[in-house]
């Protein structure tokens, strides 16, 4: 039996099945976590221990970024207490260097050619999927470590092969699509001078890649609050051409015109808004999913869909691309002339189609850690905390004879969540705050209790502008959300977020939840996310699953039980009372 020894005290523990075990109480933990996640995911943290999971998409995305599988290889080497297993360095070189062993360009005649090894390629063409996709050799050019594509499955091959194991590197670029006469102003209409923020302006560089054949489509990663409506319009104005945007909502629509107006050239008439009741195209037109996705019957065709060939554009901006729906994807995949950003605050997706947004979008170009931006004052400081409370008395026999489904939604309604959320906004008194939730029957209890507006999909989009403007303004200081207010919602005062219950284990809307209170606020900068869970129940083990990716960006949450930190409020508000009265 070989005898592995254990080396010095590091924090990592590398195994054999690709995945890594961090222990967090470790002094250099922090330092592996940072170089971890640029190449692993994480996937559940019990305790102390977290574990990562090295996947081929991670590490072709840290690929993409220009991490070399040494420079993987060293940063498990360095942090591992044990030596690193032979499957996993094998496997990361072979899963690296597959990213670019296959291209796709354009030749001077206009073909486009695939590009790798030929016995690579014999082997990929003998796959029925793929060889429809190439001309027969017979009647193309097709030759020793090249096939000619049929141009328009350039999106569908790249799709099918990253399937396969092999994301293609596409070099066959863009049109440029209609010129447009815009550019970014020096100062905005409201007088103030504007400038991009140092990583605003990289990120644009990295999207844009001057000069470089692979330049002009990729996903931009930033936090809630970093500007990325910001670095859009800068692409917009870097590559001067009609543009199409695509984002999650009305709200956001109106958001993305007001910001176009404010900080470029642009003139009114020359945005459209494709959304609702309106549907005028101009050279920059901004649309939502649902619109497009919209259709009377399951068996109709997507009628908009047509916006794709409405304008000759030169680019396709992605808001909240974590949210692509499944038929935007099929018209994207016909797309692949032209250029293509991605915006988001996580790359997460709970559908499992990460490997879409790669293969259509582009790869993961910039990347910009929360934590990073929070130590620059560019957006809120953040606590976050899991408030964990009993099952009401009365509820508790309904949910043991209840069944697994019907378990979940009584315990995200647990009625003893209400005192917990009056005895959270008495403390924080004078901070803006949003009360988030999933189920309209306890987010309308909520809003008769506390005597707070409730803003949900429910109202009409002009009633829910007129409570974002009132909350805006200080003349609503607590305000009861659904979901609707997961995306693209500007609310900058807001410091404080309580939720009370989630869409079971979702990531994603954890981390968009704690992004509508992360803009940068005057003073102390502080803000606070509070999720309360009921205890004992499958509640908490969907709470740890939401936390994931923002454990994965460094910061914490602080578990407590709600009976002793009750009375940690009321002493503290004692104590307050008391100075005051002094």
């Amino acid at each position: 039996m070989m005898l592995v020894m254990k080396r010095e005290d590091k924090p990592l523990c590398v195994q054999a099945d690709f995945t890594v075990l961090l222990d967090d109480r470790h002094k250099d933990a922090e330092a592996a976590r940072v170089q971890l996640s640029r190449f692993a995911d994480l996937t559940k943290r019990p305790g102390h221990i977290h574990t990562y999971r090295i996947t081929p998409m991670s590490i072709w995305n840290a690929a993409s970024a220009g991490m070399t599988p040494q420079e993987m290889i060293r940063a498990l080497g360095e942090a591992s207490c044990y030596e690193v297993p032979l499957q996993v360095t094998s496997g990361i070189r072979k899963l690296a260097e597959r990213y670019g062993k296959l291209m796709l360009q354009l030749t001077a005649e206009g073909k486009l050619m695939l590009l790798g090894d030929e016995e690579l390629l014999s082997t990929l063409q003998a796959n029925k999927t793929i060889s429809g996709f190439v001309m027969d050799a017979e009647n193309s050019e097709s030759g020793e470590g090249r096939l000619v594509v049929r141009t328009e499955a350039r999106g569908l091959l790249k799709q099918e092969l990253i399937r396969l194991g092999y994301p293609v590197l596409d070099l066959a670029g863009y049109r440029h699509g209609e010129a447009l006469d815009v550019s970014l102003t020096e100062r905005t209409a409201t007088g103030r001078s504007f400038e991009l923020r140092d990583y605003q302006l990289r990120a644009v560089n990295l999207f844009y890649l001057e000069g470089q054949a692979d330049g002009g489509s990729g996903v931009l990663v930033l936090p809630c609050g970093a500007g990325k409506t910001v670095i859009g319009i800068a692409a917009l104005a870097r590559l001067r051409c009609d543009t199409l945007i695509l984002t999650s909502n009305v709200t956001s629509v109106q958001q993305w015109k007001a910001e176009l107006l404010d900080k470029t050239t642009l003139r009114e008439d020359e945005i459209g808004t494709y959304a609702a009741n309106s549907k005028d195209v101009k050279p920059v037109t901004i649309a939502t999913y649902q619109i497009l996705t919209s259709r009377r019957q399951k068996t109709d065709e997507y009628s908009h869909m047509r916006l794709f060939q409405e304008r000759n554009w030169g680019l396709i901006i992605y808001d909240e691309v974590h949210l692509l729906p499944a038929p935007v994807f099929r018209m994207t995949a016909d797309l692949q002339a032209t250029r293509r950003l991605g915006l988001t605050a996580t790359l997460v997706r709970e559908d499992g189609r990460e490997e879409d947004v790669f293969s259509l979008i582009g790869p993961k170009r910039f990347d910009l850690p929360w934590k990073t931006l929070e130590q620059r004052k560019y957006i809120a400081s953040l606590t976050c905390t899991e408030i964990r409370l009993p099952l009401a008395h009365e509820e508790l026999e309904v949910y043991v004879a209840a069944e697994e489904k019907a378990k979940v939604r009584i315990a995200g309604e647990n009625s003893a969540k209400i005192e917990a959320v009056r005895e959270l906004l008495r403390y924080h008194k004078g901070k803006p705050a949003l009360v988030i939730g999933q189920y309209l029957t306890q987010l309308h209890r909520l809003s008769e209790e506390l005597q707070a507006p409730i803003l949900t999909g429910e109202l009409p989009h002009e009633e829910r502008a007129k409570l974002y403007e009132q909350f805006k303004a200080g003349e609503i200081p607590v305000l009861v959300v659904s979901k609707v207010a997961n995306f693209a919602v500007d609310l900058p005062d807001a410091a404080v977020a309580i939720q009370v219950s989630g869409s079971y284990g979702s990531r994603q809307e954890e981390a968009q939840r704690i992004g509508r209170i992360l803009r940068p606020k005057s003073g102390d900068n502080q803000a606070w996310f509070y999720t309360v869970v009921t205890d004992h129940t499958k509640e908490t083990e969907y709470a740890s699953r939401r936390q994931l990716f923002l454990l994965e960006q460094g910061y914490r949450y602080y578990l407590r039980e709600w009976e002793e930190m009750k009375d940690e409020l009321s002493y503290k508000d004692d104590e307050v009372s008391r100075e005051a009265a002094l």
